[in-house]
């Protein structure tokens, strides 16, 4: 079984019941991810899983302390047993130290999980921030205006998402000049 099977199936197990819009949003994201193979050779099964587990830590059975990368990186640390690379990718995906910040959870992050290279990480943050809520393609800056407005002007996300937003783009930039220079078949 591949690791995107393994991770395909604690997803669904996790959020297609209780977050069927969650899902949604999950199954889009690893359709893109699964888009970059030609970009990630032998990487691609990674950044596949982590797409698909990226936001397992919304499942209300897994919320510790309310910030998903981190409750979901520590349960596929602590339960699943998955391997490092893995549950760095799911703890920082799509600049998620600066949402750890503002929740005042930045040094539980930065020293309970490493991040991961940049291209996998560019690779995942391109994955999520070009799939809406219900799992449809989307461009960068739609997506995150979506996200500022689900939230609202003050909260902490909106914060968060602001901050990263250039970090977000030029991320997705990298992977959109990437995936110009490989032939697609």
């Amino acid at each position: 079984m591949s690791q995107a099977s393994w991770a395909a199936e604690i997803a669904r197990n996790l959020l297609e019941e209780p977050l069927p819009r969650r899902w949604s949003h999950t199954q889009g994201v690893a359709r893109r991810a699964q888009g970059l193979a030609p970009v990630l050779g032998k990487d691609a099964d990674l950044l596949e899983a982590a797409a698909w587990l990226h936001d397992i830590g919304y499942s209300p059975s897994l919320v510790v302390t309310g910030f998903h990368p981190l409750d979901g990186a520590r349960y596929l640390r602590g339960v699943e047993r998955a391997g490092e690379h893995l549950c760095g990718l799911v703890a920082h995906h799509s600049c998620a130290a600066n949402e750890a910040e503002e929740r005042g959870l930045l040094h539980e992050l930065v020293c309970e999980f490493e991040p991961a290279n940049q291209l996998l990480s560019d690779a995942l943050t391109y994955s999520d921030m070009t799939t809406t809520p219900a799992g449809q393609p989307i461009a960068v800056e739609s997506r995150l205006a979506e996200i500022q407005s689900r939230y609202g002007e003050g909260h902490l996300v909106t914060r968060s998402i602001s901050r990263s937003s250039p970090r977000i783009v030029r991320s997705i930039r990298a992977i959109e000049r990437i995936k110009r220079t490989i032939p697609f078949s």
